[in-house]
């Protein structure tokens, strides 16, 4: 799964779970069954859960392209310098 096809899956998965908890909320509330509420809930929890969780190929629309190990080898990683480290140093000041 690419980047955009997490951002994906995220985005359909919280609109699929308001969305199923909202048509939970008025299918029981028009029934007065709890427990078809939660029945809905239940149902819209793993609809959700079997588009989001599987890989599936339109979350993957937009592949990452890495750098094969020969062109890697030609151009190195840039150096980090050291930075001066100001860890452990005290200011100077006046002790009264």
């Amino acid at each position: 799964m690419d980047w955009q096809g997490q951002k994906l899956a995220e985005m359909l998965m919280q609109l699929l779970l308001v969305a199923s908890a909202v048509a939970a909320f008025v299918v029981g509330y028009a029934m007065a069954d709890f427990q078809l509420m939660l029945l809905v809930y239940a149902g819209g929890v793993v609809l959700t859960a079997l588009v989001t969780v599987p890989n599936w190929p339109f979350f993957n629309r937009h592949p990452l392209k890495w750098l094969d190990a020969a062109e890697a080898d030609r151009h190195p990683r840039p150096q980090v310098s050291a930075a001066p480290s100001t860890v452990g140093k005290k200011k100077a000041g006046k002790n009264k």
